[in-house]
C-alpha cells in the first residue's frame, strides 16, 4: 500500500458511521472534513465498507447487496445537489432533521431517493435549457456508456423488482424471470418504464459524481481510499438475474449448490450463507469478463480494494442448496491462478504491484500462501486474535509480522478492543497479552491504547485502525456481529470533536513509527 516509504497507516469508517442529519452519514461535508482529520493526523489511507445500495431483506449488510456494483443513494449528499440546481433548497428544508445516533438505513433511503427522484424530473425537463445542465448532461450520457456492462442491467432489475411487488426475480412471472427478449424490448418502450429507468440509472450517476468528488478531495490531502470488495453475491440480486448462465441455478432460477465455510472450532454446522456458488468453468471461457468488470468498477471507486474471503478464489465449500446447515458441503476448486494473472494482466501498478488487499484469515492452506507469495497479495494480520495458544508462533503476533501485509487491531467483524477486553478474550488470552506487553493495570482503555501502539509499531506496511479504537469505545459501539441479523451496522458518531482530539494524539505515533503522509 503506497510508494511513501511503503508504510502508511489508515482509519477504518463506513460511510454510513459519519454524522448527517438524514439517518446516515454521507458524500458531503462530513466526508471531507473526516478526511481533512485524516491527513492532519499523519494518516494516508480512509477504509470503508462496501458502498452498495443496502436492504431490510439482508438486514442492511453491505456484504449481501441487491448490487455488486451500484452505489446506495444513502450516501448521495443532498446539498451538493442543491448546489448544482437539481433540486431547490427550500425542498430539502422541509425535510425534518432526524436524531442523531445509530444509524436509520430505510429512513435515510426513503429521504435520499425522494429528492433523487425531484433532481431527475428537473434534469429531464430543464436539461437542454441551462448551461450547467448541458455539461451534466455530457457527463451523464459518458458515464451512461462506460458502465452499461452493469449499469442496464441494474435499472431493469430495480424497476422490474417494483412491478413485480417487491419479490425476488426467481419469483417474477417467467418471461422476466428468464430475461425473455421481447418482453424486456417492450417494457423499455413504455414510457413511463423508460423514465424510471433513466432515473435508477441517473440516481448511479450522481452517486458516482459524488464520490469522485470525495476522491479528489482525498487525493489533494494525501488520503487513499480502501474499498471491500465481497467475494460472493445476493441470490436475489441484479448480477444474478442479469447472469444466469454463471451461477450454479437450475431452470427455474434456483440454486443447485450454495456457499458457506464448513464446520469449525467456532460453529459445530459450519456456516451456510446462502450465495449461489459461480460457474467459474463458464466464466473462464470469455477470459473472467464479469470479474475484471466488477475489479474495474472497484477500482474506479477506490484506490486499493480489500477482497473478502479471499480463500474462495483457491478452494470454497459448496453446500446442496437442499442442506439446512454447512455439513455436508465440499471443497471444490476454484480458478486460483488463471484468475491471478487476468488480474495482474489488467490491474498491476509500478512494480507489478496488484492494487488488492487479500482477506486471508483463518487456517492459511498451502495453495493460499503459494498463490498470495506468487502475486504479492498483502494479506491481513489481526492483532485481537494474536493472544491465544501457541502465542510465540501466532502469524498475528507483531513479531511474526511481514512487511507485505495490514496489520488491524480489530476488523469490523471484531468486537471493538475494549469489548473485547472486556467480555471476549479468554483468560488464556488475557494472560499472554499482559505477559507480552508488560502492561500494568489493563483497563480496557489501556488495552485499547496498547493495541493501537502495537499496531502501528508493526513492520507491516499497513495499520489500520477502527474509529472506535481511536475513541477507546465499549462494546456497544461494535459494527457487526457475525451469525446476527439484528442491530448490526448502525453505529455512528455524533460528531467529530473527540475524534479529533484523539487523532491529534495518534499524530505523534505516526510520526514516531514512521507512517505520517
Amino acid at each position: 500500500m503506497g510508494e511513501r516509504r511503503n508504510r502508511a497507516s489508515g482509519v477504518l469508517l463506513h460511510i454510513s458511521s459519519l454524522p448527517g442529519s438524514y439517518g446516515s452519514g454521507d458524500f458531503g461535508a462530513w466526508a471531507e472534513r473526516f478526511a481533512g482529520l485524516l491527513a492532519d493526523s499523519g494518516f494516508g489511507a480512509w477504509q470503508m465498507l462496501p458502498l452498495v445500495p443496502v436492504s431490510g431483506a439482508f438486514s442492511h449488510s453491505p456484504y449481501s447487496s441487491q448490487s455488486a456494483f451500484a452505489g446506495s443513494p444513502m450516501f448521495v449528499c443532498l446539498e451538493k445537489l442543491a448546489a448544482l440546481g437539481l433540486v431547490d433548497a427550500g425542498e430539502i428544508e422541509k425535510i425534518k432533521p432526524l436524531p442523531p445516533g445509530r444509524a436509520d438505513f430505510d429512513a435515510a433511503t426513503g429521504i435520499k431517493s425522494g429528492i433523487l427522484k425531484i433532481c431527475h424530473d428537473n434534469f429531464r425537463r430543464e436539461k437542454s435549457n441551462s448551461a450547467a445542465f448541458a455539461d451534466l448532461s455530457d457527463k451523464f450520457r459518458d458515464f451512461r456508456a462506460a458502465e452499461a456492462y452493469w449499469l442496464d442491467d441494474y435499472a431493469l432489475y430495480c424497476v422490474l423488482k417494483e412491478i413485480e411487488g417487491g419479490r425476488p426475480w426467481y419469483e417474477w412471472r417467467p418471461e422476466y424471470r428468464s430475461r425473455d427478449g421481447e418482453a424486456l424490448d417492450a417494457l423499455e418502450n413504455v414510457p413511463e418504464i423508460s423514465s424510471a429507468l433513466d432515473e435508477k440509472r441517473f440516481e448511479q450517476f450522481l452517486f458516482d459524481l459524488q464520490l469522485q468528488e470525495l476522491r479528489t478531495c482525498c487525493a489533494k490531502l494525501g488520503v487513499k481510499l480502501i474499498g471491500d470488495l465481497p467475494i460472493y453475491v445476493a441470490h436475489d440480486s441484479a448480477d444474478a438475474w442479469g447472469h444466469q448462465e454463471l451461477f450454479e441455478l437450475d431452470s427455474e432460477g434456483m440454486p443447485v449448490t450454495v456457499a458457506g465455510v464448513p464446520p469449525d472450532y467456532f460453529s459445530e454446522t459450519g456456516q451456510r450463507w446462502g450465495n449461489p456458488i459461480y460457474r467459474w468453468n463458464e466464466m473462464k471461457r470469455d477470459g473472467y469478463s464479469w470479474w475484471l468488470g466488477r475489479f474495474r468498477r472497484a477500482l474506479s471507486l477506490a484506490d486499493v480494494v480489500r477482497i473478502d474471503h479471499f480463500r474462495g478464489f483457491l478452494q470454497f465449500w459448496e453446500i446442496p442448496a437442499s442442506e439446512a446447515t454447512a455439513e455436508g458441503g465440499w471443497w471444490s476448486p476454484g480458478p486460483g491462478t488463471d484468475l491471478f494473472r487476468a488480474m495482474r494482466d489488467n490491474f498491476s501498478r509500478p512494480g507489478n504491484k496488484l492494487p488488492f488487499i487479500a482477506e486471508d484469515l483463518g487456517v492459511s492452506t498451502d495453495d493460499v500462501v503459494c498463490a498470495m507469495e506468487d502475486f504479492s497479495f498483502p494479506g491481513m494480520k489481526v492483532l485481537q486474535f494474536a493472544f491465544g495458544e501457541r502465542m510465540p508462533q501466532n502469524p498475528y503476533i507483531p513479531h511474526n509480522h511481514r512487511r507485505n501485509c495490514v496489520v488491524y487491531v480489530g476488523t469490523h467483524d471484531n468486537d471493538t478492543t475494549a469489548g473485547w477486553w472486556e467480555s471476549g478474550a479468554t483468560e488464556e488470552e488475557k494472560r499472554n497479552f499482559l505477559r507480552y506487553t508488560g502492561l500494568d493495570n489493563p483497563t480496557p482503555a489501556r488495552v485499547t491504547d496498547n493495541m493501537t501502539r502495537m499496531a502501528l509499531s508493526s513492520t507491516a506496511n499497513l495499520a489500520v485502525i477502527t474509529v472506535q479504537d481511536i475513541l477507546r469505545l465499549g462494546g456497544e459501539a461494535r459494527m457487526n456481529r457475525p451469525s446476527t441479523v439484528e442491530g448490526n451496522w448502525q453505529w455512528r458518531l455524533e460528531s467529530l470533536d473527540a475524534l479529533r482530539l484523539e487523532l491529534g494524539r495518534l499524530a505523534e505515533l505516526n510520526a514516531l513509527f514512521g507512517r505520517e503522509i
